[in-house]
């Protein structure tokens, strides 16, 4: 296809995208320096029309772009728009308040969100990343206990159990060190398997209380085996919608947490690359006016596994906005987690 068709496609799709409104030619000359004739546009648009990249939704109406018009301005015609010094300050700024992993993925989603003004999805870093930093046991009271575990990212996860079988806060201090010289610097995957040799290892009349302990601390673990997203901007979906029609599936998608890793894990993202699936390319009937823009950020040591990032929106977004941004926001969090 010769630039002139691609810019006239271009073109219509940032107008669509701004107004939501099928575009004619008239509007296209009027907001755009073409530089050809009214027959000219229209003759393109013909041609652009006959080759599936627009359609017309009613009889005498403009045109929209259709799926594989968003795939080929995508790959042809968007550029990746750099963000200015302000928008970088801004970001820094954002970013420099966060005290955990937790509090940086939640306003990352949440500055991707504004940003885009789509739904901002952030993967947790792979869970071989996660390495035992520290256990701490804290009594509360006669009969209640406090199980924390912290992470080499910066994570602190905590459980309070009421006890049945209580003992003294001595005991869970020497607990406590026994604990954490069986777990200090392992991975969360590794350190059950070593648990029934610790309880044995103490007297019987210690087993129960530390049973107790261990089960805690097994539930913490747990949690932090489980592949995790967070998610924010949902309320954008209901505001771009044009109809309930477009934005129901993609809210019940949204509540599905194993489907929204599939997605990412479909992917062909990187750290540097930004992929982007549209329609049927997500693989999923009910994402069939939806798009995926989303790319890799790296994880927490040299030889991890990038995690992804994206935003998930109707097809008719603005996608050198979306592009631009979930790329310099992934690059960012690859910096603060070095």
């Amino acid at each position: 296809m010769d630039d002139r068709k691609l810019h006239i496609l271009g073109a219509i799709v940032e107008d669509f995208v701004a107004t939501r409104e099928p575009v004619g030619s008239k509007s296209l000359l009027e907001r755009h320096e073409l530089g050809v004739s009214a027959a000219t546009v229209r003759n393109d648009m013909s041609v652009l029309e006959d080759e599936g990249l627009i359609t017309q939704p009613h009889t005498s109406a403009g045109r929209i772009p259709t799926d594989k018009g968003y795939r080929v301005f995508v790959d042809h015609v968007a550029q990746v728009k750099p963000l200015s010094a302000p928008e970088k300050r801004a970001i820094r700024a954002f970013f420099d308040g966060a005290h955990d992993l937790d509090d940086l993925l939640t306003r990352t989603v949440r500055l991707l969100a504004q940003l885009t003004q789509q739904v901002a999805v952030v993967q947790y870093p792979a869970i071989r990343q996660a390495h035992v930093r520290h256990v701490e046991l804290v009594k509360v009271a006669d009969t209640l206990l406090t199980v924390v575990l912290i992470t080499d990212a910066g994570r602190v996860d905590q459980q309070t159990i009421t006890l049945e079988h209580p003992a003294s806060a001595e005991e869970y201090m020497a607990l406590r060190e026994r604990i954490n010289r069986v777990c200090i610097g392992r991975s969360v995957l590794d350190i059950p398997s070593s648990f029934d040799d610790l309880i044995a290892s103490l007297h019987p009349s210690e087993q129960d209380s530390a049973r107790e302990v261990i089960a805690s601390l097994t539930e913490l673990l747990d949690e932090r085996r489980e592949e995790r997203v967070v998610m924010a901007g949902t309320a954008n979906l209901a505001r771009a919608a044009q109809q309930a029609a477009d934005v129901e599936p993609m809210l019940d998608v949204l509540e599905e947490n194993l489907v929204l890793l599939r997605l990412l894990s479909a992917m062909r993202a990187s750290p540097g690359h930004v992929d982007v699936l549209i329609g049927e390319e997500l693989s999923n009937e009910a994402l069939s006016r939806a798009a995926l823009v989303g790319t890799a950020y790296s994880g927490l040591g040299q030889n991890d596994a990038p995690s992804r990032i994206a935003i998930l929106g109707p097809s008719r977004m603005d996608y050198v906005t979306g592009i631009s941004s979930v790329s310099a926001v992934a690059a960012y969090i690859s910096r603060f987690l070095r």
